[in-house]
């Protein structure tokens, strides 16, 4: 397939194009407008590849996307602004981007022959849930901006769907970590502050539960959701490696050889969730399964940040 990867120079998205070209035979093109966290540095082992084509541009431009969506088959839209901490105090670009930018691409899609819309989104979008886990027809309860302009993002492609016959399937995963993640994020963050012998901040107690995916894990899923998804679907996407914010800060300081001194607890985030948690079977179903543990993975994920400071150190001066 022709593929147009919004966001491919950010986090997931740029292991997404990496997934795809070593693994299948498409053509990728990455439209991203590098801001803060999208990085050409994230596509420099790929930009040989003849199949990849890189845009610089923003998914609210409407005449750049109208020029490049007849060229594709199906769209991957990764592009978004992603950090709750900074939707906290500056939520006008995540409406933007998130809101905006969705309806743009879901618009002119909709006027194209595209075969499949995958909107990517996050667990975030149910909000908190004591016991149980959200299955994909949970109610939405977002609690940040940064959610809350998910959740709008979510709907806004549902309708397009449901309107126009735009062919959208959704996934919503867990969080991610490992190669080429922003280092304002928490496991980045605490593994570049322990490389420069900085305290870690953990929230609160540290007793929020997460469920972690490693990156690579989560784009096999999406690429199998791409292919085999059906349309006007959700798939949530979660590893089933839940843990204590505190419990994961103790893998990372065993990793890298470090004891609890290292921790420093900090006032909790506003509005911080206290759980996470997805039922992942209707993905599962599909023939996914991660294939790395978490304590695998973050050793992995620790070697990756010990051997590459020329990537992470340029960065560190964005973040708080």
């Amino acid at each position: 397939m022709r593929l147009l990867v919004t966001g491919g120079a950010g986090f997931i998205g740029s292991n997404f194009a990496r997934h795809v070209l070593t693994t299948r035979d498409d053509q990728v093109t990455i439209l991203d407008a590098l801001t803060y966290a999208g990085n050409r540095a994230n596509l420099v082992d790929l930009e040989a590849d003849p199949r990849l084509r890189f845009v610089h541009g923003d998914i609210c431009d409407r005449e750049l996307v109208a020029s490049l969506m007849p060229e594709h088959d199906a769209v991957v839209h990764f592009a978004a602004e992603s950090h709750v901490d900074r939707s906290i105090v500056a939520p006008d670009a995540f409406v933007r981007t998130n809101c905006d930018g969705t309806n743009v691409l879901c618009d002119v899609a909709g006027r194209s022959e595209i075969q499949k819309f995958v909107h990517v989104s996050t667990d975030e979008v149910y909000g908190s849930i004591d016991t149980g886990s959200f299955t994909e027809s949970s109610p939405l309860a977002p609690s940040s901006p940064y959610s809350a302009s998910k959740a709008g993002s979510d709907l806004i492609a549902l309708a397009h769907h449901r309107t126009h016959g735009l062919p959208v399937v959704i996934t919503r995963s867990s969080n991610n970590y490992g190669p080429y993640q922003y280092p304002e994020k928490l496991i980045p963050l605490f593994i570049t502050n322990l490389l420069e012998g900085r305290p870690v901040p953990v929230y609160g107690d540290g007793l929020n539960v997460r469920d972690w995916c490693h990156v690579e894990d989560n784009c096999a899923a999406i690429d199998l959701v791409l292919r085999q998804g059906a349309t006007g679907e959700i798939y949530n996407i979660g590893a089933g490696h839940e843990t204590t914010n505190l419990d994961l800060t103790h893998l990372v300081l065993a990793a890298m050889g470090k004891g609890p001194e290292a921790i420093e607890f900090v006032d909790d985030r506003l509005g911080h969730d206290r759980r996470y948690s997805l039922d992942a079977t209707r993905v599962r179903t599909l023939g996914w399964s991660p294939r790395r543990s978490l304590e695998e993975g973050i050793v992995q994920t620790v070697d990756w940040y010990r051997s590459h400071p020329e990537w992470w150190q340029p960065l560190r001066s964005n973040v708080a």
